[in-house]
């Protein structure tokens, strides 16, 4: 959701009313937290980042964020048009840098310009950066008025919620109009959740979310206590679903707060991929499966990637031709003449993904796994990459659209739902296309 463009009279509806609901909670000096938060999330059609809108600073405005599911904190561009007159740097040996459990407790002194927010002395410093251009770096804590949620449920905001100043050259690559990156890392007492839920014991340690896969319309951050409901309130989509526990990444980096499971195997249609099962597991801080928002499509290991794809092509009818990937994007595209739509998607092997026991998997329909690159061509949405430096699977963005996950802090555990049950509550019916 853009402040400059908006793609429908629906989020140009959504905007004005989240704006002048910002400047009336300015008003006031305190609201009680609710249980539940409601954050409309929008794909961007250039980038296929998602984006929220959150009210943040003195005056109080809105601020475009991208959304990144590891992320530690909320993470804005100080450096270019930062006006508040309520901005505190966080100081050193602080009680709010001792919550921030700031790595190495680094104080920054080296400020040499005029303060400003971002560029303070004896302040707290910590590690924080950019995933869209993996770029990491020293950043600034500080405070300052945050205002967050929408309809239907009321905004809550708070006077000193902490978060991390940036310079502007690490902020590149992120969607047109976006200064900032909001962060809902499990491990990090500063990321939205966690934050939000130390300030009021009433709001848990929980968050889900549902991306929607059109541009046209949002899709939905849940933040606080299930139930959770999709456009029809009689519907509540948190029931029924997969539970499998987070998997420690003990190796220290500033990606701590990425979200890892474990994979046992994979199967399409039904039959297991030969895989090298060394790589579905952590190994200081190398391989296993992370879990991304800011990755647009699923990243496999390359010899992982090839086994996939030999599954795949053997599965599909035999009256279904390879062609040549007309986008150096994918490796395996194929005619869609003989491809049938269904209420899933294509009609294309199912992939499943299969957790840390077998009766725990996540299946993958033909909506969410494969492409449509032009008329009258398909390709497999995975990529196949050298993965020495990263896990050797990365859940992508395009695999998450029109699911609903469940993230509970508290028991260290993520639920999934299956494509087949939310088609009749899709998460772009959040919100009601013009």
């Amino acid at each position: 959701m853009l402040t400059s463009k908006f793609s429908s009279c629906s989020n140009i509806y959504t905007f004005i009313l989240l704006f002048l609901l910002l400047n009336i909670i300015s008003l006031c000096s305190s609201i009680i937290l609710p249980t539940t938060l409601i954050l409309p999330v929008t794909k961007d059609s250039s980038t296929l980042q998602y984006i929220t809108v959150i009210g943040q600073r003195t005056p109080l405005i809105p601020v475009n964020f991208t959304v990144h599911l590891g992320g530690a904190s909320l993470l804005v561009d100080c450096e270019s048009g930062y006006n508040s007159s309520t901005y505190k740097p966080v100081l050193c040996e602080s009680k709010q840098c001792s919550f921030a459990k700031a790595e190495y407790n680094a104080c920054g002194s080296f400020c040499l310009s005029k303060p400003r927010p971002g560029c303070n002395n004896n302040t707290c410093h910590t590690l924080d950066g950019n995933p869209i251009i993996d770029t990491y770096t020293g950043v600034e804590l500080a405070e300052d008025v945050l205002a967050i949620g929408s309809k239907p449920v009321v905004l809550v905001s708070q006077p000193k919620f902490i978060f991390t100043c940036i310079r502007s050259f690490i902020m590149t690559h992120l969607a047109k109009g976006v200064t900032g990156i909001a962060g809902f890392g499990h491990n990090s007492t500063i990321s939205i959740p966690n934050q939000l839920a130390s300030l009021d014991s009433k709001f848990t340690n929980k968050f889900g979310i549902c991306l929607s896969s059109s541009t046209r319309s949002s899709g939905v951050i849940f933040i606080g206590s299930t139930p959770y409901y999709v456009y029809n309130p009689m519907i509540d989509i948190s029931k029924n679903l997969v539970y499998t526990p987070l998997v420690k990444n003990t190796f220290t980096t500033s990606k701590f707060s990425e979200y890892h499971v474990k994979v046992s195997s994979i199967r399409i249609a039904g039959k297991n991929v030969p895989l090298n099962k060394t790589l579905l597991s952590i190994k200081q801080g190398l391989g296993g499966t992370r879990i991304s928002t800011t990755t647009a499509f699923t990243i496999l290991h390359t010899t992982i990637y090839d086994a996939v794809k030999t599954a795949f092509i053997n599965a599909l009818p035999k009256n279904v031709t390879i062609v040549e990937p007309p986008t150096k994007q994918f490796g395996l595209c194929f005619s869609s003449k003989n491809i049938r739509n269904t209420n899933v998607g294509p009609d294309v092997p199912v992939i499943d993904i299969v957790f840390h026991k077998k009766s725990a998997f996540w299946r993958i329909y033909g909506t969410n796994s494969v492409v449509q690159v032009n008329k009258d061509v398909m390709c497999l949405a995975f990529v196949g990459q050298d993965q020495t430096r990263a896990p050797s699977i990365e859940i992508g963005g395009y695999q998450l659209e029109e699911n609903l996950l469940i993230f509970d802090l508290i028991e260290k555990k993520i639920g999934f739902s299956s494509s087949l049950k939310l088609q009749q509550t899709s998460c772009s019916k959040y919100e009601k296309t013009s």
